[in-house]
């Protein structure tokens, strides 16, 4: 028996001349949770890429139960029993779950070209049940599941060829409370099986529930590899950032409230948000907290014009404005980092010159024209001032880490100089040195008296950066908190939705 079921050995990759995987050794044994930790830009995408066939790599080699392993297509992953969950799930929302499960590799019937929908169906049933999702119907399609749903489908997707190593990138990024405790349920049953899980995230705390031993990556390094044990956290932190990490929340620079620059009143969007009220100043961090499903993205999109408000009122300085569309919202000082940046907040396929002027082209144009060259002016200061990590301002924003194409996303509002920002889990999926430089960019702005408004659903975030509480609940504002009075139990309380005589 093989000690190993995975190994690499001295694995290297470079990208014309910047070197991103230096000699690493991975090694994997059969049944264990092993996590993959280090800061965006470490090298841990690159290494699952190769990993999984989507590149090749430079030097070194892989061995799979003692034996080279050359993928050259990532379909030929399934061969070896190989899968991966994405933070970005490969699903197509207009098929069913057993389609999706099963797709390319559809039994057939004897009579050839007709897939065998009753043998599909019940194979996906037998996956689903498996995971303990018995509750999700293979007939169904999946773009009515919810996000946790539609990943248990992934996992599902990845076991249905005998999967042996099954590699997850953030998979709790997007997930509640609840949720990760299904999912961590779900990894244990898996790793009692023998499933080895290469498991990667930027939350320290989901290490205590699951993970066996742990690898450290920095700047496309090997930095360590040993057991894991909970009294490790801070020497990670040390290992992937380079440096003592004393503080998860940079000091907070003197606070003066400055005059109100957002009000709005009897706010409501059909059944979605109800009688909405509240009021935000200059230079104030306004948290909004909450749990998943309670208005707090609806609420966001509505005051930037993109949901549809039935009636209440937005006003900027005192003043009524109609906002109806995100243009109107740009157009009044307003800018909105959304929750997903991939989905709607970049274009990836473009560069970070135009990602980061791509609301303010207005500002550049004379006649109907772009002035090139102050779009390349700008793009160049907000690279600087935000320290992206990029080769320049024509770089494709796709092959950014996600802690910098953030970055990017700030870089744009911060070129439109807007003056209320809201940032909708500004930290989310990224690694804690990018996180503590996204906690002083907020500082930053709301010094120069920008008003920023933050939504998130880790309470810690919450506590450490607000200087005022919204939490939200069934689309109502249930509670306000200042700063002096936030806890997690005061915050969870006006969260959770009453208890009703009928639920005993």
């Amino acid at each position: 028996m093989k000690e190993y079921l995975l190994e690499t050995r001295g694995i290297s990759k470079s990208f014309s001349t910047v070197r991103v995987l230096d000699g690493i050794d991975l090694k994997i044994r059969k049944g264990e949770v092993h996590a993959l930790l280090g800061e965006n830009g470490a090298g841990k995408s690159t290494l699952m890429k190769i990993l999984t066939g989507v590149l090749e790599p430079d030097g070194g080699e892989i061995l799979y139960e003692g034996k080279p392993l050359h993928i050259h297509h990532p379909r030929e992953i399934y061969d070896y029993g190989i899968g991966i969950v994405y933070q970005e799930f490969n699903l197509l929302p207009d098929l069913t779950v057993a389609e999706n499960i099963f797709i390319g590799r559809e039994p057939a019937l004897p009579l050839k070209g007709f897939i065998n929908d009753r043998r599909l169906n019940r194979e996906a049933a037998s996956l689903l049940e498996r995971l303990n999702c018995s509750s999700i119907s293979p007939g169904r399609k999946v773009a009515t599941l919810s996000v946790a749903q539609q990943q248990m489908v992934e996992i599902a997707k990845a076991l249905s060829a005998n999967c042996r190593l099954l590699i997850m990138d953030e998979p709790t990024a997007a997930l509640t409370d609840s949720e990760i405790e299904t999912l961590f349920d779900t990894i244990r049953r898996l790793k009692a099986s023998g499933v080895a899980i290469i498991y990667i995230s930027h939350r320290m705390s989901d290490l205590d529930a699951i993970v066996d031993r742990v690898t450290v990556l920095r700047d496309g390094k090997l930095i360590s590899e040993r057991s894991y044990d909970s009294t490790l956290k801070d020497l990670l932190i040390q290992e992937m950032v380079g440096r003592e990490l004393n503080q998860k929340f940079p000091p907070r620079p003197d606070y003066k409230r400055g005059k109100m620059t957002l009000e709005v009143k009897g706010l409501n969007v059909a059944d979605t948000l109800f009688d909405i009220q509240f009021q935000a100043y200059e230079g104030e961090i306004l948290g909004i907290a909450g749990l998943m499903g309670a208005g707090r993205t609806e609420l966001a999109r509505a005051i930037f014009g993109a949901e549809r408000i039935t009636s209440g009122e937005i006003l900027i300085d005192g003043v009524r404005k109609h906002i109806t569309s995100p243009n109107k919202a740009i157009a009044e000082g307003i800018g909105y980092i959304t929750e997903d940046r991939k989905k709607d907040g970049l274009m990836l396929e473009q560069t970070l010159r135009d990602n980061i002027s791509a609301a303010s082209l207005d500002q550049f144009s004379q006649n109907g024209f772009v002035k090139d060259h102050q779009v390349e002016a700008a793009a160049g200061e907000y690279i600087r001032k935000l320290r992206i990590k990029a080769r320049g301002s024509g770089q494709l924003t796709k092959t950014l880490s996600g802690g910098n194409q953030q970055k990017v996303i700030l870089a744009r509002w911060l070129c439109r100089k807007s003056r209320i920002l809201i940032l909708d889990e500004p930290t989310r999926g990224i690694d804690v040195n990018a996180k503590y430089e996204i906690y002083e960019l907020m500082h930053q702005l709301a010094g120069q008296g920008v008003t920023v408004i933050m939504i998130s659903s880790e309470l810690p975030e919450i506590i450490g950066m607000s200087d005022r509480v919204l939490v939200m609940c069934g689309g109502r504002i249930t509670g306000e908190l200042s700063a002096g009075e936030l806890d997690q139990d005061k915050i969870l309380r006006y969260a959770m939705p009453p208890i009703r005589r009928q639920d005993f």
